[in-house]
């Protein structure tokens, strides 16, 4: 269903974690195209029009999926730019994140997100984390 496309912009500056949804993503069938930004200051670039230009990331039906552990803007601070953004602050954001800390569930929560889940330490239920999540975001109506 081509109408059903979510154009994903995955936020993740560890080269093996992008690696790893890549894999996750061909084996088990997304076929949603994959958006990467290394930090938060790239991740808003990527969003938002530059000098007339389309964004990069295509302004419908977007996803993103974030990490909070990143260099020159953390995940955290990113959350709060895109809130704070007219343009930008409806865009469904996952956290995906090794951090099983309190103090970051809460204020990622505090941000809007529609949620917070731990990375799986091996591969299957990694797969099965990113087929599941594509599957409820293809079903969802979203602008």
């Amino acid at each position: 269903m081509q109408d059903r496309v979510i154009n994903i912009l995955l936020v993740e500056d560890d080269e093996v974690d992008v690696m790893n949804v890549r894999r996750a993503f061909k084996k088990g069938g997304v076929s949603h195209p994959l958006f990467v930004a290394n930090n938060g200051l790239e991740a808003l670039n990527m969003l938002k029009s530059q000098r007339g230009q389309r964004p990069v990331v295509p302004s419908d039906r977007r996803l993103i999926l974030l990490d909070l552990n990143m260099p020159k803007m953390g995940g955290i601070e990113f959350l709060q730019a895109l809130r704070s953004d007219p343009n930008l602050k409806s865009i469904p954001v996952v956290v995906l994140t090794t951090s099983g800390e309190d103090r970051d569930r809460v204020q990622a929560y505090n941000l809007n997100v529609a949620g917070y889940l731990l990375k799986p330490v091996t591969f299957e239920p990694f797969v099965q984390t990113m087929t599941t999540l594509s599957s409820y975001w293809s079903l969802s109506e979203m602008p």
